[in-house]
């Protein structure tokens, strides 16, 4: 059986570690990196093509290849939204990944660009919308939504019923109790913890760790 071909948008980390991804546990096969023309500085990337977006329709057609968008979640998650829409109006199909090693036991489908790593939970009658990415590690509790143009971050648990807005970043072991609204573009610092609802563009920061008195080795350790 062929694989179908896509095309990565994007030359940095995020997309490095979704073409490795994309080769070892996907039925999809990566042909080639795409960027915008200003940030096209070199011919190939991982050892494959890196052609400008604005013309790849002439060289990678929609109706022969899909896309994935590998960005990050700078200006929260804005300009990979941006990326996003101006992708499918070109005609592309935008391809999700969601790792082998995902329990994903929600009954409803995840949307499209979305990328879910290993060790994700995802817990009955839980919905994810699209370009929503999902680092590894992370408990989604169960009847919670997850709207679209989100970045999770490694260990943060969701609990059961709540729901998270649109262009939200989640730091790494953030805490979100039962029944929670995460407002849009709401920013949650690594280990964050939220008994109750944020509100819109909402920065939450937990208290920072503090330099104890005494040196490590003078404690009865």
């Amino acid at each position: 059986m062929n694989k179908k071909k896509i095309v990565i948008f994007g030359t940095g980390d995020i997309a490095q570690i979704a073409n490795y991804y994309f080769e070892i546990d996907s039925d999809l096969d990566v042909v080639g990196f795409t960027v915008n023309q200003e940030y096209l500085k070199e011919g190939t990337f991982e050892n494959k093509p890196v052609v400008a977006f604005e013309n790849i329709e002439s060289i990678y057609p929609s109706a022969d290849y899909d896309m994935f968008i590998a960005l990050s979640y700078t200006q929260m998650n804005k300009i990979r939204e941006r990326i996003y829409h101006e992708a499918k109006a070109k005609g592309y199909n935008l391809v999700s990944y969601v790792s082998s090693k995902c329990s994903y036991m929600s009954q409803f489908k995840h949307g499209d660009n979305c990328f879910i790593f290993e060790d994700n939970t995802i817990q009955p009658f839980v919905k994810i919308g699209n370009n929503v990415t999902l680092w590894s590690g992370n408990h989604i509790g169960h009847h919670s939504t997850i709207g679209s143009h989100l970045f999770i971050s490694s260990h943060v648990v969701i609990s059961g019923h709540c729901e998270v807005e649109n262009n939200c970043f989640l730091g790494v072991n953030a805490t979100i109790h039962n029944g929670v609204k995460i407002a849009k573009e709401s920013l949650l610092g690594a280990g964050a913890i939220i008994a109750k609802d944020t509100e819109e563009k909402g920065v939450y920061l937990p208290p920072p760790s503090s330099k104890f008195k005494k040196n490590s080795d003078e404690l009865n350790f």
